[in-house]
């Protein structure tokens, strides 16, 4: 196993420095030399070529390596669209564990045989994943009696998934070390923090007592609420590594055929998951972070059962209940998004910059986020900002609705550069959060094609803006009141500051100024390397064939002032 695990180890790494090679020579190399052109003529084939082998890696590696891949096709933020798209398919299914093996890792955990904790035990895994797999179970007599359960399914982690998981990480972790070393990448992407994100996440994943946790959590926030439900936990066969659930097994909310042959119309299952999720954003502040089609049921109920259909709003917000025959039922708590005090004071700080149209304050607000690094030269996404708002700014719901949406496209288009440029990444918990709302959307849309998602949220804002209505208007009052404080104090600070100057007194830190020219100075001796470099390559070419010794000589030497202009003062940072 530790052969097995240097090896896994050592593939990694080796994966990542040929990428970084490749990268280094294309996009900081050949520039240096005047073919900045051949690289970007070559950069999408490129980026495609490497998020495929990638992939490649991932699926013949497994473990925690397929979850990588399906993390960085969200990171959009710090990440080319041609590798996040080629990452997207990237799926969580390998082939099951041996059943025997399974066996051993469940009776260990349980501390007795199989056949005594559970009635019956289905050899055939329902699902099988990178770090667990799935199977049918049933409960023995007394446990159903206590439990008032029989049929469950019974979550096993895969053997040595413990040690996988610990070996890609550390290879991870070398690698964000790795990267910390190149300035290009450290002033823009915070990467020890982005795998310590992931390593927290992952971690979580594979410890089903924190999943049993959660699920029962996600059930307390809906607790009374007929509209979803959730598997039961049976702590009494639930371990760190084996997870019983009740089976809860039904329509799987995609199966359009099968909602229409039960009587049910995708388009209310669409309008309900929507409003179920956007209860969970903004109304529980906990998140299924993984609502993809495996994970969420729709189980028929009896027709009196008084649950909402279409979920409509009265005037106060509230849901009005029309009545139908079924709900919605979540699985895999795995995977949560929990929305944190600072996150939510940085969001309501977010709303009231948007609501004041203040660029600079959404900026503000983006930093106190997380999303910018404090290296972020804000002046050209404030400007952006301020166009947007410009624009878009005055505008409702249905007026948004009504843009075409290839004006839309360009913003985001000219956005997504921009921020590409920019130090801008975003935290774990606001990216969980997000890919939580782009699946709900996406998976409403293919349930009702006339699905708006504007017409989900708009209920939610409308209420969010006016339960912070009394916060905004002292917030902006405050922020009125320094500013008049500023203007008050204005003509006594302009007159210190001309006293100070009559008396010699007033002081400069040209410390960053030096450093600047320091710079400067660098690059002019790596330019001087650079063209004594081509001078002697090209003279030793041309001497090659009437003089071949001094012509190798010169190409030779030529070697020397390209190292200075490749390498030369890599080491000083400004």
């Amino acid at each position: 196993m530790a052969d097995a695990g240097t090896a896994r180890y050592r593939r990694i790494l080796l994966f990542a420095a040929r990428a970084f090679v490749q990268i280094w020579w294309f996009e900081l190399a050949l520039p240096r030399f005047g073919l900045a052109s051949v690289a970007d003529r070559t950069r999408e084939r490129r980026m495609v070529g490497l998020a495929r082998r990638f992939r490649d890696l991932a699926v013949s590696l497994g473990g925690l390596m397929i979850k990588v891949g399906q993390f960085l096709s969200s990171r959009l933020d710090v990440l080319p669209p041609e590798i996040t798209s080629e990452l997207e398919g990237l799926q969580d299914e390998v082939p099951p564990v041996p059943f025997e093996q399974i066996r051993a890792l469940a009776e260990a955990e349980l501390g007795v045989p199989l056949d005594h904790a559970y009635a019956t035990f289905d050899e055939v895994p329902v699902a099988a994943a990178s770090l667990g797999q799935a199977h049918r179970a049933r409960l023995t007599e007394p446990t159903a009696s206590d439990t008032g359960l029989e049929l469950v399914v019974v979550k096993v982690q895969r053997p040595g998934i413990d040690d996988i998981v610990a070996i890609d990480l550390a290879a991870l972790r070398r690698v964000a070390g790795w990267l910390t070393r190149a300035r290009v990448v450290s002033e823009r992407i915070d990467a020890p923090a982005l795998v310590e994100e992931f390593a927290q996440t992952s971690l979580e994943e594979i410890d089903y007592l924190h999943e049993a946790a959660n699920a029962e959590r996600f059930a307390d926030c809906f607790a009374g609420d007929p509209r979803v439900a959730a598997p039961e936990v049976v702590w009494e066969r639930t371990t760190r590594r084996v997870l019983t659930l009740a089976d809860v097994t039904a329509i799987k909310i995609n199966d359009v055929r099968a909602l229409r042959d039960a009587g049910i119309d995708p388009a209310d299952v669409a309008g309900a998951f929507a409003e179920v999720m956007f209860d969970q954003v903004f109304t529980h502040s906990f998140v299924h972070a993984d609502p993809h089609p495996g994970n969420i049921f729709v189980t028929p109920v009896g027709r009196t059962t008084g649950v909402s259909s279409r979920f409509a709003r009265s005037t106060t917000g509230e849901a009005t209940t029309v009545s139908r025959g079924w709900r919605l039922t979540f699985v895999d708590f795995g995977m949560m998004a929990e929305v944190p005090d600072t996150l939510r004071a940085g969001l309501r700080s977010l709303v009231i910059a948007v609501a004041a149209r203040d660029s600079r304050g959404l900026v503000r607000a983006a930093q106190q986020i997380g999303v910018l690094l404090p290296t972020a030269q804000t002046a050209e996404l404030e400007y952006a900002m301020a166009t947007l708002f410009a624009r878009f700014g005055g505008m409702g719901f249905n007026e948004l609705r009504d843009v075409d949406p290839r004006e839309f496209q360009a913003f985001a288009d000219e956005f997504g550069d921009m921020v590409r440029t920019l130090p801008f990444q975003l935290p774990e918990k606001l990216l969980l959060l997000i890919r939580a709302v782009s699946l709900t959307s996406g998976m409403c849309s293919s349930l009702d094609p006339a699905f708006n998602v504007w017409d989900a949220v708009e209920p939610y804002a409308t209420r969010l803006l006016r339960d912070e209505s009394g916060n905004l208007v002292q917030d902006l009052g405050r922020q009125a009141a320094a500013n008049a404080a500023t203007l008050w104090r204005l003509p006594g600070r302009l007159d210190d500051l001309i006293t100070r100057v009559d008396q010699g007194t007033v002081t400069f830190d040209t410390s960053r100024l030096e450093r600047r020219l320091d710079r400067l100075v660098r690059i002019g001796r790596k330019v001087i390397s650079a063209v004594l470099f081509a001078a002697l390559l090209v003279g030793g070419a041309l001497l090659l064939v009437p003089l071949p010794p001094l012509g190798i000589m010169l190409m030779s030497a030529s070697v020397i002032p390209l190292l200075h202009a490749v390498f030369g003062g890599t080491t000083g940072r400004v």
